[in-house]
Order: C-alpha cells, then sequence, then structure tokens
C-alpha cells in the first residue's frame, strides 16, 4: 500500500492527546519539523496523568508531569499547552468531554487536529489503553459535531495513510521524550532515561512500508474520508 505524504499546505495544528507524554510517542518528530518550517501547534490534555507515576500521591504528580509536558513541548517549538483536569484513568467519552475538545478546536480554530489512535491493539497483544480508546471516540464525536470543523482529523498510529518525513529531527523527538525524567524513571528504573526516549522514538519513526524515508512519522486521516 502506497502512503501519502503528509499534507504541508497549512499553518496550524492542535494536538489532542489524554495524557503527558502521549505526543511524545509517535509525533513529536513531526512537530519538531513543523514548527522549524515556522507552522504553530498547540498541544492540549485531558488530564495531567497524575495517576501515572507508581508510588507518588496524585497531588505530587500531576504538576510534575505537567511541568515535564511543558519542557518536552518546548523542546519541539510548542509554546502553547494546556491542561484541562480531567481524571486521569477515568476518562469517558461523555457529554462533558466532548463539549471541551469541541470547545477547544473552535476556539484554537486550527487548520488540522492530530489526536490518538482509538482502535483495541497497536499491535496483536498489545492492548491500547481505556483512557485512549475512549479520548479517541470522543475526538471523532466532537470532530463531527462541528458547523465548521478543520480541514481534517488524523490519528497517530498504525495502518498510516499520511507520512511526515522526518529525517533529521529525530535526535530532537528523543530529547521531547526525555524530558519525562522522573516518569521514565519511575517506569522503568532499570533503563537510562534517554535509552527508553531512544528506544521508543526509534519505533515510531522507522521506515513506513510504501513510503520513501528512512525516518517517518506515521498517521490516518480520519476526517474526511
Amino acid at each position: 500500500m502506497t502512503i501519502s505524504e503528509f499534507p504541508t499546505d497549512w499553518s496550524s495544528a492542535l494536538v489532542l492527546v489524554a495524557h503527558p507524554d502521549d505526543p511524545e510517542y509517535g509525533m513529536a518528530a513531526a512537530v519538531a519539523k513543523w514548527t522549524s518550517e515556522g507552522k504553530t501547534v498547540v498541544y492540549a490534555l485531558a488530564t495531567s496523568g497524575e495517576a501515572g507515576i507508581e508510588g507518588m500521591a496524585p497531588a505530587e504528580a500531576g504538576p510534575l508531569r505537567e511541568d515535564e509536558q511543558r519542557a518536552s513541548a518546548a523542546v519541539v517549538g510548542v509554546d502553547h499547552v494546556e491542561f484541562w483536569g480531567f481524571d486521569d484513568s477515568e476518562l469517558f467519552n461523555t457529554p462533558e468531554l466532548r463539549e471541551k475538545i469541541a470547545e477547544t478546536i473552535e476556539r484554537v480554530h486550527p487548520d488540522v487536529v492530530l489526536s490518538l489512535y482509538g482502535g483495541p491493539e497497536w499491535a496483536p497483544g498489545m492492548p491500547n489503553q481505556r483512557d485512549h480508546m475512549e479520548f479517541a471516540a470522543a475526538v471523532v464525536d466532537a470532530f463531527d459535531s462541528l458547523t465548521d470543523p478543520p480541514r481534517a482529523l488524523f490519528v497517530n498510529g498504525p495502518g498510516s495513510t499520511h507520512a511526515v518525513d522526518v529525517d533529521g529531527f529525530v535526535e530532537q523527538a528523543v530529547d521531547s521524550l526525555a524530558e519525562h525524567k522522573v516518569y521514565l524513571a519511575v517506569l522503568d528504573p532499570d533503563t537510562p532515561v534517554a535509552d527508553q526516549a531512544r528506544t521508543q522514538v526509534e519505533m515510531t519513526t522507522g521506515v513506513q512500508d510504501g513510503f520513501d524515508a528512512a525516518h517517518a512519522s506515521g498517521f490516518t486521516r480520519i476526517r474526511p474520508q
């Protein structure tokens, strides 16, 4: 299957995700390229990831993870990062979440929206998180409710229809993910944070079948179909 080049005729994008570090596991290299070209990218996160650090109270983990996300975003040229305050690990496709998503899209008024893969598995034996699936469904529903939606909605995950050549931006993506220092250090204490970051980024920026680039970030266009 041939993968199309991701469109270039746009100037602003809104990245909608569930948790801190979600943009870094597949989108960061593309974001770094786009901002280097003068495009504006905004991050909006439903939660602060406060349930994501084992052994740390949510009241401490939430602000820490927000700080790590802001530092991570800055590495790839994203200046605006907002957190909506929904409960980590308790995200559901509710009217309240859909309303917030729709309000944010209308307020930011991007040309394109980028979000999370909502399928049940990333690959055989690799289940997706419930928060991700619920959030992804809410994004599609909210997008479809808009009377004047952005030009397109893409998700980052398997089954790519489009890809971005990110040669030259992989190191920035690694540095961006590595800014989640405390989160990664607790997640895998036996592996240095920089090594964890490199492994994850290399997994998500490898060669895309049907797309001619040594490093590429893949996206699937959900809207328009």
